[in-house]
């Protein structure tokens, strides 16, 4: 990619994470990148084709980030690999807070539903995310260390657990890193199979 174009996609990140999209102008970004604006629509015909160039961009990063992180890590079981997999979420949510924050704007949702292309990007993100959690539980559940659980909503479920804590970190609401300890805990409970507790009463 084209340095001038990759500054204007960087720029264009920050502004629609930080203002959204509705309020962040072309304008502005022309100032920001020290371009003209009839640049960034040589680069991006219109200021919706660039945001959805923003979400491929993201969706490119973040599953890049996890295809490095997955493919030199080793796992002793699946609650071990569950638990390695939302600390890195956690981690890359932290390293690259521009693209969670945009993630978690109504707009991109909005546009997903007249954009194909829009829907696609976050659809291959999301269901790719999904699937580690997934692959987690179905390992878990082969070697013992996580119970019979429905893989799909489990994953769902824990997904939606550490996105939420991601949400409010994001949003400058809550200290999330206080939490983190008492999240692991959490789908620990969840995940590991229980003893069943012997009541004393004997079947007839």
């Amino acid at each position: 990619m084209a340095k001038k174009k990759r500054s204007i996609l960087e720029a264009a990140t920050v502004l629609f994470a930080e203002k959204g999209y509705t309020e962040t102008s072309i304008a502005e970004l022309a100032r920001r990148t020290d371009s003209a604006e009839g640049t960034i629509f040589y680069h991006f015909k219109t200021k919706a084709d660039l945001f959805v160039a923003i979400l491929a961009d993201i969706k490119e990063g973040i599953l890049s980030e996890f295809d490095t992180y997955m493919g030199t890590c080793r796992f002793e079981n699946g609650i071990e690999m569950m638990e390695k997999v939302i600390s890195f979420f956690l981690y890359l949510a932290g390293q690259h807070e521009e693209w969670f924050l945009l993630l978690q704007r109504h707009h991109p949702y909005e546009v997903a539903r007249e954009n194909e292309e829009c829907r696609r990007h976050l659809a291959t993100l999301y269901n790719t995310l999904l699937d580690l959690f997934e692959d987690a539980i179905l390992r878990g559940r082969e070697d013992g260390s996580i119970g019979d659980l429905p893989p799909k909503k489990t994953a769902l479920l824990i997904f939606s657990m550490v996105n939420g804590l991601i949400w409010l970190k994001s949003n400058d609401l809550y200290d999330t890193g206080s939490l983190y300890q008492e999240l692991l805990t959490s789908c620990r409970r969840m995940l590991i199979p229980q003893p069943i507790e012997n009541t004393g009463v004997s079947s007839c």
